[in-house]
């Protein structure tokens, strides 16, 4: 059943990488509670208390202003194929955005996309696994173009536009700093 741990083991980082969707909750002390899928080749393990995604730009930026407000996230993983587990890691995330040297360390890390918004880091100060056995078995069948395709379409001035229209506040009207100048 389900265990606790300071840290990820080889064990954990192999079954991560393997996933093809992982979800991030955050929440300011007041407002929405917010879960976001995630999908493409957006996550890495740095070591066994540190990851990076990469934050692709969406309808919404609700990440990055709840952190700017708490620094609490968690990420959860669930097995659909193979051996059932849910995983989850809790910590405490920074954002990094182009301007910040931080994302340019990083971002190598990942194949290009228009689309990057921002590389979120945390943190990790519990790592938790539990049973996954109500968790259905689901086929992948391959990732969706849609959004990469989009981002591409758009080119760099079409994302920033698009950040300044829909990514500047969040839905509870939180500020997310995704344009400001240092």
């Amino acid at each position: 059943m389900g265990k606790q741990l300071d840290s990820i083991t080889e064990e954990l980082k192999e079954f991560i990488e393997n996933q093809k969707i992982f979800f991030v909750g955050t929440a300011a002390a007041e407002g929405r509670v917010n879960v976001s899928p995630k999908g493409t080749d957006s996550f890495r393990v740095i070591d066994s208390t540190k990851i990076i995604w990469l934050n692709l730009t969406g309808s919404g930026n609700e990440t990055a202003a709840h952190l700017l407000l708490n620094d609490r996230m968690t990420v959860m993983f669930c097995a659909f194929e193979g051996k059932p587990m849910i995983l989850r890691l809790y910590g405490h995330a920074r954002i990094f955005h182009k301007r910040d040297p931080e994302f340019h360390t990083y971002t190598g890390l990942f194949p290009p996309n228009t689309g990057s918004r921002q590389i979120i880091e945390m943190d990790v100060d519990l790592v938790q696994t539990s049973c996954g056995f109500a968790v259905p078995f689901m086929d992948y069948k391959e990732e969706r173009e849609t959004l990469n395709s989009w981002s591409s379409k758009q080119g760099i001035e079409g994302i920033e536009t698009y950040w300044q229209n829909k990514n500047t506040k969040s839905i509870d009207g939180f500020e997310t700093k995704i344009l400001d100048i240092q």
